[in-house]
């Protein structure tokens, strides 16, 4: 079929052709990204602070926090993988095919996070709870460090960099921030106290790897002409607001509001991203959101899916986060 069958096709489907949809769904793709991230981010924090306590009752209450939730907000992982390979196939291929590695460590280390917690309910045996306590932090700080040493290898177009590797240490302490404004919403006394301690200090190691890593990006020409640019500066001073308020937030107690500003730091972060990568979405190969982009009837036909279906998985969501919302004990909700 030639560009002005499908175009004349697009019309039927009343989308206007004007409408720049490579560009929509590239702002798609990298909202599915930084909604993993902030959900599930959660759920990782949660994790690397499980390592923080030796009494089994606080223990149990940090599982029975995160239970209803961790494999639900995993879907956004699949969502976003599968809208980049929806929208942007040949992307997807490169990425994945580069990274393969990578990729099947970040699998192995999201298997162990969802194993570990439920067979360490499985029998109180010392021994048995020591081990499987080690693979759910193990699990839960591999998980996003991987992550974000392949969301750093992406936005450089290489297989493995030393400012890769500082990105993923970063996510793992935005995970912290996140998770411990979650740990002292659901909680109360001294699990909440020293949630809202570590997460102050994971903020503080967040921010400064975050600069690190953009002062080592800024030695690539390419990178350091982006930064400049208006946008990435105004998301950076975004960061540093939301991180103020999330210091401020927990320093008051105010956990909700603390959690939201974790949110808003997660999602300025992937907008910086996405921010340098736009319009090349590979750096290695060169390809463009236009050029990568399948055929626009294609494209239309992915819009209208997505316009129907996202909007129930939200309201799944919603719904089971008001089911389970308030504060949590060792026996759940």
């Amino acid at each position: 079929m030639d560009r002005s069958s499908a175009l004349d096709l697009l019309s039927v489907f009343d989308l206007p052709t004007a409408l720049d949809l490579p560009t929509l769904w590239f702002v798609v793709v990298f909202a599915f990204l930084g909604t993993f991230l902030f959900l599930d981010g959660f759920d990782f924090g949660a994790g690397a602070l499980f390592a923080t306590r030796t009494d089994e009752a606080e223990r149990e209450r940090i599982l029975a926090a995160i239970g209803p939730f961790w494999d639900g907000n995993e879907v956004w992982l699949v969502v976003f993988g599968g809208a980049l390979f929806a929208a942007f196939p040949s992307i997807y291929a490169e990425l994945f095919s580069r990274h393969y590695l990578l990729l099947f460590a970040v699998l192995g280390a999201l298997i162990c996070r969802g194993l570990a917690p439920e067979f360490y309910e499985q029998r109180e045996d010392e021994a048995w709870k020591r081990w499987w306590g080690r693979a759910f932090v193990v699990g839960s700080v591999a998980s996003p460090f991987l992550l974000g040493t392949f969301v750093g290898n992406w936005l450089l177009g290489t297989t493995l960099a030393p400012e890769s590797v500082v990105v993923g240490l970063a996510v793992v302490a935005l995970t912290v921030v996140t998770g411990g404004a979650f740990v002292a919403l659901k909680t109360d006394g001294t699990l909440a106290a020293d949630a809202r301690t570590w997460g102050l200090r994971a903020l503080a190691a967040y921010l400064a790897l975050v600069v690190v890593a953009l002062l080592a990006m800024a030695t690539r020409p390419a990178v350091r002409d982006a930064l400049l640019e208006p946008l990435p500066l105004a998301l950076v001073a975004l960061s540093l607001a939301f991180g103020g308020c999330y210091a401020l937030a927990s320093t008051l107690e105010r956990d909700l509001l603390a959690f939201v500003a974790a949110g808003g730091t997660t999602y300025a972060l992937v907008a910086l991203v996405g921010t340098l990568l736009y319009p090349t979405l590979d750096p290695r190969t060169g390809l463009t959101v236009a050029e990568a982009a399948i055929s626009p009837l294609a494209l239309t036909l992915l819009t209208w899916s997505a316009a129907l279906l996202v909007p129930l998985v939200v309201v799944y969501f919603g719904v089971l986060y008001s089911t389970f919302a308030g504060p949590v004990d060792a026996e759940g909700y």
